[in-house]
Formats: structure tokens, C-alpha cells, sequence
């Protein structure tokens, strides 16, 4: 029996050209699923591994479909030879029922995360360069300078936390966090 998994990372996406290309290979059932493929703990592909039996085929529209790790794309075609299940990807011609569709598997995942590395490494350098140039990121600070002063004079003054939060609308731990900055 064909069966078929298609994933999109996110709601926004849409899986109708991998059903399409999963329909027109004959797969008897798709589980279809909206989820990241960083994510291990996916449902409709724990149900559709959990599903396949000796002689099936796991089929995908792409090899990053199943999963985002070449460590991870093993363990599952490793798992599913140990249970003589065939693992095909159509967009790039692999074919786990034979001696050179293996290999080729073993080609590709290495490809492709040898491609994220690339990018990850891209990204860290952009990051940098941004740093270098004054760029801040992360979140905006609750209070300025002038916030601060007021808070501390306030405390200074008798004002409890809880008001001086209320006061200058953040959160207690924001003014705990600044009295403890201050040894207050």
C-alpha cells in the first residue's frame, strides 16, 4: 500500500501541490499535517508511521517534507527498512527499495543539511555585522531613564512597588528587577 505525508510549516501554507503529486502517484491514504519539520513530535506523522506495515511505501512530495535533520531522515528510513516499508521521495527521484536510491538518500540529506548550515552560518554573520554597527535587537526596554528616576525617587518617597508598577503601567517584576539593578 502507497501511503503518502505532506507538511507545511505554517497555517499560512498550503499542501494542495504535494497532494496533487501524492494523488497522482496512487497513494491510498495521505496524512496531511501544518507543523514546523524542526519539530520531532509531529501527530500525523507519528499516526502515519505508526499506520505503515511490511510492503508499504511512505511516500513524500520532498525530502525535507519528513524532516529538517539528516540525523532524523535516517533514524525514520532506517526504522522503516528494519520494517521492510519502502520510503520514496518524488521531487527528488528517491527510491529506498533500491541499492541506489539508498544511496542517493544518503547524497541528498547530506546536501541539505550541509545548505542549512550555510544559511545558519549567513544569518549569524548578518547578525553580527548589525551588532557591530549599533543595531539592538530583543525587546524594547518597559521603563527609560527618566522612568527609572521617577521609580526610584517614588520608592524613595514611601510609594510602595505595587504602585509604583500601577503608576508607570509594567509588570512588579519589572520594578523588582530595577530596584535589585540599583541595590535598593
Amino acid at each position: 500500500m502507497k501511503i503518502g505525508y505532506a507538511r507545511v510549516s505554517t497555517n499560512d501554507q498550503d499542501t494542495q501541490l504535494q497532494l496533487d503529486a501524492l494523488n497522482s502517484v496512487g497513494c491510498n491514504r495521505i496524512y496531511e499535517e501544518k507543523q514546523s519539520g524542526a519539530k520531532r513530535d509531529r501527530p500525523e506523522l507519528q499516526q502515519c508511521l505508526k499506520s505503515l506495515r511490511e510492503g508499504d511505501i511512505l511516500i513524500v512530495w520532498k525530502l525535507d517534507r519528513l524532516g529538517r535533520s539528516l540525523q532524523h531522515l535516517i533514524d525514520v528510513v532506517t526504522d522503516l527498512e528494519n520494517r521492510q516499508i519502502g520510503f520514496q521521495s518524488l521531487t527528488e527521484n528517491i527510491d529506498t527499495t533500491s541499492p541506489t536510491g539508498k544511496l542517493i538518500f544518503h547524497i541528498f540529506g547530506s546536501l541539505a543539511e550541509f545548505e542549512r548550515g550555510l544559511i545558519r552560518e549567513r544569518v549569524k554573520a548578518g547578525l553580527d555585522a548589525a551588532k557591530k554597527k549599533g543595531k539592538k535587537f530583543g525587546r524594547p526596554a518597559a521603563l527609560d531613564e527618566k522612568d527609572k528616576d521617577m521609580a526610584l525617587a517614588m520608592l524613595n518617597g514611601g510609594v510602595t512597588k505595587n504602585d509604583i508598577a500601577r503608576h508607570l503601567n509594567v509588570t512588579r517584576q519589572t520594578i523588582y528587577t530595577l530596584f535589585i539593578e540599583y541595590d535598593t
